[in-house]
């Protein structure tokens, strides 16, 4: 029986593979399909170098495609073509745009010597290199599970970073430059290092988080040592806004750990509570900082400021933006026959999605929206499918990261927020940004591989031993007793260092990681254990009169707090997430 499911899920997965090597050979002709149209739009022949470009694009995508074969043979099939196709469309348009340049400011040497296409290249083969090093080298997601601090420290030395740095990009502190090296973005990586982080902070804390607090107003608010996670951020951030002058990198610093705050515990009042801290602490930077709240002018009144540019952090590139959109109409002016030169520099950053807007229209637009939201989409349903809170975490964490830089830039175009000045993910020009996102997708793939192995080959739990499933740190759990008596005080943390898969709380097997067995000091070793989910909350001690009917639940799982119960909750022994791989 188990090697008949077991070769049953390796046909799946095979036929997986096949999907993905189709979609990859489709996205590859549609984006070299661009390329032609835009020249022959542009010069009336075919673009130079169309042959040499089209191999090499097309090797690199064949030995992606193998490494995802044969070291991450249960992955989605949809995320490498998804985000190869992103990638080569962003090709074309820096290629089509570095033309228009040259044609529209031939006095202008920066245009004629450093045009953005070659380089780009350049960084989706160094880009794409190093997604296939993780795939390859990483045997599984859990390995970034034991250095979560280690990231942490590192974002915030990169996040801290551009403060001390002389480079200064249009009165935004974003940049760092080395002697001898080309400058980068340091807060892309960021973006990285701090989901793995965040993602291994709140699967140790989640019991702690959501236990419930004060009503105010009928909502239940986090009691005070526990918001303090919450206001460290929320000061991070606020001071990345305040020294660094960098909107949209603290927008989603913050927005990413409200969102996952709210995956691992399920509490509107995080949301609400994240919301309003947000709101707060932008408005008074917003009226004290000048460059902030440059930005905040030329979003209220963009005509205003249309002619002439006043400042660099007030210009007419919002007015210039929306009138390009507005131009495109429902089909757009076709390849290569807008005017993408007006809105200047910014065309190849965070602009360059105006030119899809005139050149492809709406309908182009929608396009480009929906293949953002089916990456994402992939991304979630990865989470939805893995078995521990980790992984869990990490892919919907990764999903919410992109899925928040796609709002700050397409809003910050079209009118709907403020300019950020951040880079459009895959499609934008500049190496940090691309080999950021590069290595976002090779997660959620090593992700997707884990997620594949428990739908299609249940048999196969994974690729190597794991290591222990603990909080941040790696500490060693599985032969820590339980606490006598059980949990102590109110809620499922009996006291110092119980977390999930701390003390108190061993693993079960590795055959079932989704388990944990809990039994206190002097219990007998052959009878039952009590087994739990490693993500869920631990069920209610033993009543003292006996068994007692069970209590009606509220939304979500959380019964109504009793303030006679010393020993939990009696919240229910389930997952958050659902378990169903095929949801």
């Amino acid at each position: 029986m188990q090697s008949t499911a077991r070769g049953e899920g390796r046909r799946l997965a095979a036929r997986h593979r096949n999907i993905e090597l189709g979609l990859l050979a489709l996205a590859v002709a549609v984006c070299l399909a661009g390329h032609i149209d835009a020249s022959l739009a542009l010069t009336g022949k075919l673009p130079s170098g169309l042959l040499v470009h089209g191999l090499s694009l097309g090797a690199l995508v064949a030995v992606a495609h193998l490494a995802v074969r044969r070291f991450a043979p249960y992955a989605d099939p949809l995320i490498l073509p998804l985000g190869v196709f992103l990638t080569g469309f962003g090709l074309m348009l820096l290629d089509r745009l570095d033309f228009s340049y040259k044609a529209a400011h031939p006095g202008k040497g920066d245009y004629q010597k450093l045009p953005a296409a070659p380089s780009q290249m350049m960084w989706v083969f160094i880009s794409v290199a190093a997604a296939i090093a993780l795939i390859v080298f990483v045997k599984h997601h859990r390995f970034f599970q034991r250095y979560v601090y280690v990231m942490m420290a590192g974002a915030l030395v990169l996040l801290t970073a551009p403060v001390f740095s002389p480079t200064d990009s249009f009165g935004a502190k974003r940049w760092i430059k080395l002697p001898g090296l080309p400058s980068f973005e340091p807060d892309e990586f960021v973006k990285v290092a701090i989901t793995i982080f965040f993602a291994g902070y709140l699967m140790a804390n989640r019991d702690a988080l959501a236990l419930a607090g004060r009503k105010v107003w009928g909502m239940t608010l986090p009691r005070g040592r526990h918001a303090g996670p919450v206001l460290a951020i929320w000061a991070v951030s606020l001071l990345v806004l305040i020294f660094e002058r960098d909107l949209g990198t603290s927008l989603i610093f913050f927005g990413l750990f409200i969102v996952m705050l709210y995956v691992a515990t399920e509490r509107t009042s995080w949301v609400v509570l994240g919301l309003l801290m947000a709101v707060g602490g932008a408005t008074v930077v917003g009226t004290l900082e000048p460059h902030v709240h440059g930005r905040v002018e030329a979003w209220l009144h963009p005509l205003d400021y249309y002619k002439p540019v006043h400042d660099p952090a007030i210009s007419e590139q919002p007015a210039e933006a929306l009138f390009s959109l507005g131009t495109g109409h429902i089909t757009g002016t076709g390849l290569g026959s807008g005017r993408p030169w007006l809105i200047g520099f910014a065309g190849r950053s965070d602009f360059i999605f105006t030119t899809i807007g005139e050149e492809l229209g709406l309908a182009g637009v929608t396009a480009v929206l929906l293949v953002y939201v089916l990456l994402i989409q992939r991304g979630l349903r990865t989470a939805i499918g893995l078995t521990d809170p980790f992984g869990k975490l990490l892919a919907a964490g990764l999903s919410a990261a992109l899925a928040l830089q796609i709002f700050v830039v397409v809003g910050g175009v079209s009118g709907l927020v403020p300019l950020t000045g951040k880079a459009l993910p895959f499609l934008a020009a500049g190496g940090s940004s691309l080999l950021a996102n590069w290595l976002m997708v090779a997660l959620l793939i090593k992700l997707s591989d884990s997620s594949g192995r428990t739908a299609l080959d249940p048999v196969q739990t994974s690729p190597e031993p794991l290591p222990a499933q603990t909080g941040p740190g790696d500490r060693p759990a599985a032969t820590d007793p339980a606490p006598p008596g059980g949990s102590q005080g109110r809620g499922p943390n009996p006291g110092p260092g119980h977390t999930l898969g701390g003390p108190g709380r061993p693993l079960a097997p590795e055959s079932d990681p989704s388990a944990q067995t809990t039994a206190g000091p002097g219990a007998d070793p052959g009878a039952a254990t009590e087994l739990r989910p490693a993500f869920g909350r631990p069920p209610a001690a033993p009543h003292p009169a006996g068994p007692q009917p069970p209590a009606p639940q509220a939304s979500y799982g959380y019964p109504p707090v009793n303030e006679q119960h010393t020993q939990g909750y009696g919240l229910p022994p389930q997952s958050p997430f659902p378990s169903n791989p095929s949801a």
